[in-house]
């Protein structure tokens, strides 16, 4: 069944991914570094899950938890519900992003409050809330480090684990200089980590709102999980009076004993690490607090009723996908203009508005290394090519593609029109060099283009075929 699905309340005009990539590969060395850190993290994660011998019985066994979760979501979900409540937790049901924000800012009104600190939650940052309650006169304080200096820089996170991965020690010292009154010029990273403790401990103090992200919501015991490696979500959550916690319907599974396969996962697949430092269990508000979750749907029963897609659902945010990109790594998480960036969310962000995100799918080369490290075994890159498909049939390619694609189609299905093709390309090239090397060719802008050869290999092939 269709549905309102909202994104951001305020939709402008912006690049194409290819677009943005070109500007963010105008600086080289942070090109270079952003892919090596990256692929670094990729090489951390497959020296971790090779000490573990059943990593693939593991991947396996999530992969059909999750399988039964989104054949019987609503199963799951009502018990969820049923069980939360009688541990005292207050549950919302937000269909959209409009919904969902009321509800927080409702929430924090009702208590005459004006201050809230969150924790990392990618849930929150799709559905726009802090720009939503600062409209609202609402100041929201982000206690994760990586989404606190980029809340600085008054920028999106640019990866679902490493929100700042794009920024350099000297970028976050120049921020920390102008807000935080460091001194011009230390960019040394423990003393930047040491200044924003200090920073965010008068913030979790006295903020009496918190509001965390959930990894997973256990539908046996109406409890839910949160995964950090900073402590943030706990300080933030236990020493506030209200908790509201924002989850997407998709974070449930059946029973307690599952989550142990997931966590063995998540780390992993995200940094190498063996396991997150805090996973922290909510299953009740403390005497004199209150405890809400709001269950929010936005686009995701839409993507449970595509076949096609529906494997997508079963993501846990490990942001693995995007570690081993050769796109996402060379083009930056900005380039996608989604909250979900990387192959992950070019999946996702079609479902919420194919005409908006039309050009991510395309920013891949197919190569499958995202399927391949995926813990719940998404079939990405396959659905990357489906989503190429639908998107065509429905008329959001850009025109140039569409003909580009009917003259390679009409030139591929006739070997008369290849083979003269072929001659006429190589003639060229030769002849004229410029025709092709020249910046109206998008292949010529990042390499040089190959010495034209003699002959192709089909006018090789028939002059030296030997006949029995």
């Amino acid at each position: 069944m269709e549905q309102d699905v909202q994104t951001h309340p305020d939709k402008k005009p912006h690049l194409d991914h290819a677009a943005l990539a070109e500007i963010f590969n105008k600086d080289e060395d942070r090109v270079n570094w952003h892919d090596e850190t990256l692929w670094w993290i990729r090489a951390k994660r497959d020296l971790s899950v090779h000490k573990i011998p059943e990593w693939e019985a593991l991947r396996e066994t999530a992969s059909k938890i999750k399988h039964n979760v989104l054949s019987n979501l609503h199963t799951y979900l009502q018990q969820f519900e049923a069980n939360a409540q009688a541990n005292g937790i207050v549950v919302h049901w937000a269909i959209n992003a409009a919904e969902h924000n009321k509800i927080v800012h409702a929430l924090i009104t009702k208590h005459n409050v004006t201050r809230m600190v969150k924790s990392k939650s990618m849930l929150t940052e799709e559905l726009h809330l802090n720009e939503y309650l600062a409209e609202q006169g609402i100041d929201v304080i982000d206690s994760d480090l990586g989404e606190r200096i980029v809340q600085l820089a008054k920028e999106p996170p640019s990866h679902i684990v490493l929100p700042c991965i794009h920024k350099k020690k000297e970028e976050i010292g120049e921020l920390f200089h102008q807000y935080l009154g460091t001194p011009a010029g230390n960019a040394d990273p423990q003393f930047l980590t040491e200044t924003a403790r200090h920073h965010l401990r008068e913030t979790f103090l006295t903020r009496k709102v918190a509001l965390t992200g959930v990894n997973f919501a256990i539908a046996e015991t109406g409890e839910f999980v949160v995964c950090t490696n900073e402590g943030n979500a706990d300080m933030g959550a236990h020493l506030s009076d209200i908790h509201i916690a924002s989850m997407g319907i998709e974070k449930i599974i059946p029973e307690r004993k599952h989550l142990g396969v997931f966590l063995r996962l998540l780390t992993r697949s995200a940094t190498g690490q063996p396991i997150t430092t805090y996973s922290s269990h909510f299953a009740k508000p403390r005497e004199g607090q209150e405890m809400h979750i709001i269950i929010v749907d936005n686009g995701r029963t839409v993507q449970l009723g595509r076949e096609e897609f529906r494997n997508s659902l079963k993501c846990i945010r490990c942001g693995a996908c995007m570690n081993t990109c050769p796109v996402y790594r060379r083009s930056g998480g900005h380039s996608y203009h989604n909250a979900i960036s990387g192959p992950i969310g070019a999946i996702l962000a079609p479902n919420l508005d194919m005409k908006e995100y039309a050009d991510l799918p395309f920013a891949s080369t197919l190569c499958g290394s995202c399927s391949n490290v995926c813990p719940v075994k998404i079939d990405i890159h396959d659905q990357l090519y489906k989503w190429r498909q639908v998107i065509v049939k429905n008329g959001y390619a850009p025109t140039a593609k569409k003909l580009s694609m009917q003259a390679m189609a009409t030139t591929l299905a006739s070997p008369t029109a290849y083979h003269l093709a072929g001659k006429a390309g190589r003639w060229v090239m030769k002849v004229a060099p410029f025709a092709v090397n020249n910046k109206l060719n998008p292949w010529y802008k990042q390499r040089d283009m190959p010495k034209p050869p003699d002959e192709s290999f089909g006018e090789w092939y028939k002059k030296n075929r030997k006949t029995p």
